[in-house]
């Protein structure tokens, strides 16, 4: 036998030497395809809602979904989504995660779709109930009949621990991101909660320091809101009623009367309506009324805690949008003079 023959027998492998690494191989991907494609129950048989919020991280994702019990490995799930390619891919939204999703199939679930939009939209500040339904329904197709039940129901009232008869002045108008196809209960859910994270330790301290309730305060806020477009204004205004409820003096604050017409078309003020009979009516009742009169935002509650420190008791349009202030009667008179001056030249 000669050199060539000698080497071309040892380099042959026969078919024992080939089972250990096929048997290997074959493990691993039995191993691969038990972790990655096995489906993975969620703790609700049924399903589980998840959410993904705008901006949120891939690390971040992948702990909610470990901590929701939908996926039973981070780790394991990381790695999927790289070998996926997935990990800047997931599209925010609310998912109703199926069981029996597999590493794979839950990743293009979460790329492709299958899930709720998020819609931006603005809630202006001192909108009143009926108005925030409104735009709801126009902006959402929430049921605006649904909504105002709600913000009404004794027992969901009860429920959030709100002892007015109105959830009015309890949900706090910002920019939001809402589902599309979200209902009353969830946007109610959302606002109020906006506005409970307001009243922190320091707000409550201040509460503690007015003597005045949270009621009283989103009340007073409310008012100073309707009152003016400026939010510079506020604490001046704040300044102005702090002063007349220390004194015992009647608010006489319009929005309050705008208030209890809201419902009619025209809600020009006239004389005639400062005798309607209600608790809401500041020309007729002392101190702040029973409830707020619209859904005050962040500026103005702050101006009802930490009003400005002055000794003005009267205040009225100057009709380029501002105020004028006033120490006393007499001056707020030449003031309101002032006002009908421009109000005629226009």
């Amino acid at each position: 036998m000669n050199l060539k023959n000698i080497f071309a027998s040892k380099n042959k492998l026969t078919i024992h030497d080939w089972y250990l690494p096929v048997q290997f191989f074959g493990v691993l991907l039995g191993i691969f395809l038990f972790i990655f494609y096995y489906p993975n129950t969620v703790s609700n048989k049924q399903g589980n809602v998840f959410e993904i919020p705008q901006g949120s991280s891939f690390a971040r994702v992948s702990s909610i979904l470990y901590q929701e019990g939908i996926v039973p490995n981070k780790f394991n799930f990381r790695l999927a989504a790289f070998l996926y390619g997935a990990e800047s891919k997931l599209r925010a939204g609310r998912y109703e995660i199926p069981s029996g999703l597999n590493y794979f199939e839950l990743l293009d679930y979460l790329v492709k779709g299958g899930h709720d939009e998020q819609k931006l939209i603005t809630i202006p500040e001192g909108i009143w109930q009926n108005n925030l339904a409104k735009l709801l329904k126009e902006k959402l197709g929430v049921d605006s009949s649904s909504f105002m039940a709600l913000s009404n129901n004794r027992n969901f009232l009860d429920s959030l621990g709100i002892k007015s008869k109105t959830l009015e002045g309890y949900l706090l108008p910002e920019t939001y991101y809402f589902y599309t196809n979200s209902n009353a209960r969830e946007i109610i859910n959302k606002l109020f909660i906006e506005m409970n994270g307001c009243f922190g330790e320091v707000v409550n301290k201040r509460l503690e320091e007015l003597k005045m309730s949270k009621n009283e305060i989103l009340t007073l806020a409310s008012i100073i809101e309707a009152e003016s477009n400026i939010a510079k204004e506020y604490k001046r205004i704040s300044g102005v009623y702090h002063n007349r409820l220390k004194k015992w003096m009647r608010l006489e604050a319009d929005p309050t009367i705008q208030y209890l017409k809201r419902y009619q078309k025209h809600n020009r003020i006239l004389y005639k309506d400062l005798e309607i009979d209600s608790p809401f009516n500041t020309y007729k009742n002392y101190g702040l009324p029973p409830a707020p009169i619209n859904n005050p935002g962040k500026d103005a509650i702050e101006a009802a805690l930490f009003p400005e420190e002055n000794d003005y008791y009267y205040f009225v349009a100057d009709g380029t949008g501002s105020h004028l202030f006033a120490r006393t009667y007499k001056e707020h008179l030449k003031n309101v003079e002032l006002y009908r001056e421009w109000r005629e030249s226009q």
